[in-house]
């Protein structure tokens, strides 16, 4: 059996599961093993994804499953990522239905699919986000981008965005030693589905110091970025911390992101921020024609939102690329349901 959701494609002999460990081909049938079978159910602030620019000030229900389709070695959720094949299965089975119900109770704006990689959950995803669609709430993805172009498609009547996960910059060689996948490129073609289907985009870099922080990895991705999709497009660099099978390694000096950071901007993006950097100036949102601070974050919240209902500058008028209406004016605590 051939697996067409992600771009490692696995072809799966009988008995035997693909590469992310949950998808099993049982007498020339494929199963997904983890159907409903969750790890987490929370309310989060959805500037916790992180994003930014859609639908800011506002709370989602994310959830997550076990597994992965990469193996990456700096994984900071690897009790879950890294949990594969049938005896590493756990959690708490929910249905679709179970899902939006909560996230109608709790009163949040939308439901994501994250803290593992949301693609090797799929179908639970596909039929959680039509059902959350009916009642008014928007889905968003927190995905590693390896999809393949004919799963955006399908399930772009109802996902709305996506922040998309980089790591080292998108560099080939540390892709292949420190997460296991040989062609990094083909995120790309993932991205271009995604505009092309009107979702919205923010994308990520974990700059992990010393193997995955080069200069011109960043740029290329930068300029990569501001000729495919936009210069209007969120990137958002993240500091490392050592953990699992990296903890070598120092956390990424703040100095190290600054510089990437000017080095972004210098390709023309215009929203460039700092994560995992509690209090630094770069997790604003900056008017790009005249620099005003116009939205104030404290960590993943949102402290001051200084613009009007078209997202214009109160100083010059810029009109800010967000989607969505703000929707603060209240504070959107971490819960766990189970």
């Amino acid at each position: 059996m051939k697996c067409n959701l992600c771009e490692r494609r696995c072809i799966i002999a009988p008995g035997r599961y693909g590469a992310c460990g949950v998808r099993k081909n049982i007498n020339g049938k494929l199963y997904t093993l983890v159907y409903g079978l969750l790890t987490a159910m929370s309310v989060d602030p959805i500037e916790k994804k992180p994003m930014f620019h859609f639908y800011p000030g506002s709370s989602v229900l994310s959830i997550s499953t076990v597994g992965c389709n990469f193996f990456c070695k700096f994984c900071q959720n690897w009790v879950i990522s890294q949990s594969r094949l049938e005896k590493g299965l756990y959690g708490v089975y929910k249905t679709p239905e179970d899902v939006v119900s909560a996230a109608l109770e709790v009163g949040a704006d939308g439901i994501a699919y994250t803290y593992n990689e949301p693609t090797i959950f799929y179908e639970f995803m596909y039929d959680t986000a039509r059902l959350a669609k009916k009642h008014g709430l928007f889905n968003i993805m927190v995905t590693n981008g390896y999809m393949t172009p004919e799963a955006v498609d399908d399930i772009s009547p109802y996902m709305d965005a996506a922040t998309v996960d980089f790591k080292g910059g998108g560099n080939r060689e540390f892709y292949k030693k420190y997460v296991g996948v040989l062609d990094p490129d083909k995120i790309f073609n993932t991205l271009l589905a995604m505009k092309e289907k009107d979702w919205w985009i923010e994308i990520t870099n974990l700059v992990v110091p010393e193997v995955g922080d080069k200069p011109e990895d960043v740029r290329r991705l930068a300029k990569w970025i501001v000729d495919h999709l936009g210069p209007q497009t969120p990137f958002h660099l993240l500091r490392f911390f050592p953990h699992y099978k990296m903890s070598n390694l120092p956390p990424t000096p703040v100095e190290t992101l600054e510089k990437l950071a000017r080095i972004a901007r210098e390709e023309g993006l215009l929203y460039v921020y700092i994560g995992n950097v509690p209090g630094h100036p770069l997790e604003h949102t900056y008017c790009p024609r005249c620099g005003y601070r116009v939205i104030e974050r404290e960590g993943v919240y949102i402290r001051r939102y200084s613009l009007d209902r078209e997202g214009r500058c109160p100083r010059c008028g810029y009109r800010i690329h967000i989607r969505g209406e703000y929707r603060g004016g209240r504070r959107t605590y971490f819960l766990d349901l189970i």
